[in-house]
């Protein structure tokens, strides 16, 4: 086990345990729903209820889809076989065609809102410039989505007692879900925008309805990726695993570009060669990486700071209160377990806490106060990155569906843009060599057969 290590705080890669590996996985935790906000964002224009979210990821749902999905394929390839691959004639109307264009426009306009709500996701919960508590911070975030902001104060699922956790008792109450902090990823935009990301792949099958449209085969590569992506997306939020944010963002970055390249195309826009070259490029680079970024939450171990004892919480009002009446300061607190001066707002009431959250950060001698007053005994304890089976369930099964993906994508790539010179020249299978090679043998014994024709001509002449 390889050990990154920074005082008390350590950030470790060794295999995974385990009983982190159960098929099929524990059904518990729920997928949390997104917070309910009071009044529409640009990133969450309408509420979702907690029962429509929870059903629409039941299990049973992106299997029978998947599934019908796939077997119409492979069925309509067969007519579309017998008919000669010949477009049907709605194919040709300019309703069809407006309606490619519409489904394009849409998807790239989506897609793009996706990518940049994911960012300001990301952003918003990534360690603040000053955060002292260096990588081991950052794994934290990068680890657990649920909870407030900060090193330390994430809610873990404990899969032996089946209740939510947390290092700092102030932040949450035994077992309760933290469907209502802010400050992580799920909250701050995951878990409303994975949910939508997911549906959207049940609409992207209308790619496969419109090749199948005019008259042409549905691949492999195509139908594997859209029924593949279904159970992926389903996996990763059902049970809210943390690499669910490669697939969302990357993906949705990808698709943006990807529907734009389709627009343009259905606008009768010549579009470069090397352009589409490299959106299939990017598209490999992020099924390589992305696999192995996902993968990489299975070996990752970290630190969490939990404080053995609590003292004087009285006191630690007081001085909370003092330090909302002193003001706040930008001036850096050092390196100080930061969930001190949540568990002394919290001591003073959630009126307190309001304010001082608002006027964050508090400065350094506010922050010391605080800890003077509530003197803490921090024992660092290692935990694995994902909690639950569930959650490794989730980074299996994409990391599955990616590697034989990129090999799909890498035939692609090399018979399209490395065998092809150009765009009416095809890549010779077996049945073409062979016919080739036929012809070749039949055009060298007919000029055989003329040389000799020729040469008993010229014996003949020379006999006269």
């Amino acid at each position: 086990m390889y050990d990154f290590s920074a005082g008390s705080e350590s950030v470790r890669v060794g295999l995974p345990p385990a009983s982190l590996f159960r098929l099929p996985p524990h059904r518990a935790p729920d997928a949390l729903p997104p917070p309910q906000l009071a009044e529409p964002t640009w990133y969450q224009p309408f509420n979702i209820s907690a029962s429509v979210y929870g059903k629409a990821l039941d299990w049973r749902v992106p299997i029978a889809i998947a599934s019908v999905y796939a077997t119409t394929v492979v069925l309509l390839n067969r007519v579309n076989a017998r008919r000669g691959f010949k477009p049907y004639a709605f194919s040709k109307t300019k309703a069809f065609k407006f309606f490619v264009i519409v489904h394009n426009v849409f998807l790239a306009i989506y897609s793009t809102w996706t990518f940049v709500g994911m960012l300001r996701a990301f952003r918003a919960s990534w360690p603040r410039q000053d955060e002292p508590h260096g990588l081991t911070a950052v794994v934290d975030t990068m680890c657990r989505f649920n909870g407030p902001h900060g090193y330390g104060n994430a809610a873990m699922y404990n899969p032996e007692t089946l209740q939510w956790t947390n290092a700092n008792p102030a932040l949450l109450a035994e077992g309760a879900a933290p469907s209502d902090e802010s400050g992580r990823m799920w909250n701050e935009g995951l878990a409303y925008l994975g949910w939508l990301f997911y549906l959207s792949k049940f609409y992207e099958v209308l790619d496969t309805a419109i090749i199948l449209a005019k008259g042409k085969k549905s691949s492999t590569l195509q139908t594997y990726h859209h029924a593949g992506a279904m159970m992926c997306m389903w996996s990763g939020i059902r049970y809210m695993a943390s690499p669910i944010w490669i697939f969302t963002q990357v993906n949705s970055g990808i698709h943006a570009l990807m529907y734009t390249y389709y627009t343009l195309s259905a606008l009768n826009f010549r579009v470069p060669t090397s352009i589409k070259r490299s959106l299939t490029t990017m598209q490999i680079l992020q099924f390589v990486f992305g696999s192995m970024l996902a993968a990489s939450y299975l070996f990752v171990y970290y630190t969490i700071p939990f404080p053995r004892e609590l003292q004087s919480l009285s006191g630690a009002a007081h001085i909370a209160s003092s330090a909302v009446e002193t003001g706040v300061a930008t001036a850096s607190a050092g390196k100080l377990f930061s969930g001190l001066k949540q568990i002394a707002l919290r001591a003073v009431g959630s009126t307190v806490t309001k304010t001082v959250n608002a006027q964050q950060p508090l400065g350094a001698g506010a922050l010391n106060a605080v800890a003077e007053a509530l003197p803490v005994d921090v024992d660092y304890r290692m935990f694995t990155c994902l909690d639950t089976t569930g959650q490794a369930f989730g980074v299996w099964l994409n990391v599955m569906y990616l590697l034989p993906l990129t090999y799909l994508f890498v035939q692609f790539f090399i018979r399209s843009y490395l065998y092809r010179k150009d765009p009416g020249t095809h890549l010779p299978t077996p049945i073409h060599a062979a016919e080739k090679a036929g012809m070749d043998a039949i055009k060298g014994v007919s000029r055989e057969m003329h040389k000799t024709v020729s040469d008993m001509g010229d014996q003949r002449n020379g006999r006269a």
